[in-house]
């Protein structure tokens, strides 16, 4: 079964980069929001299965964490796994405080715990 993600606030390279991971390890469509507009107007017209927010938003700066916490407040959208893209624990700790599930830095790209951290949302089978 073809899972959903929708990937925020990527710049172009690191949005690159995340697809190949999760094009190699798993059937998903990606489906790319730059701010926080578009990325709710994607939840409110689809369903997805985890949300990957950049900590910091390529397209104006803003955070990451703003959208989380607006996701994770809304009874509609509260129940999509969230994982914020961030290499600093202290961020991933603030974002898993706000609802979120423990995410991933670009710099752990290649470490297996990411794979396998994705593949408890995006495993098929499930």
């Amino acid at each position: 079964m073809t899972r959903r993600v929708l990937d925020v606030g990527q710049c172009n390279p690191d949005h690159a980069a995340i697809s190949r991971l999760l094009n190699e390890h798993f059937d998903v469509e990606i489906v790319r929001a730059h701010v926080e507009s578009d990325t709710i107007a994607a939840l409110q017209s689809g369903d997805f299965d985890v949300v990957l927010i950049n900590r910091k938003l390529d397209r104006d700066y803003s955070e990451g964490l703003n959208i989380l916490q607006l996701i994770k407040s809304d009874s509609a959208m509260s129940n999509v796994p969230v994982m914020l893209v961030s290499n600093y624990p202290e961020s991933q700790e603030s974002a898993v405080a706000a609802g979120a599930v423990y995410g991933f830095g670009k710099a752990e790209l290649g470490n297996p715990d990411v794979v396998e951290r994705l593949a408890a949302i995006l495993a098929s089978g499930e």
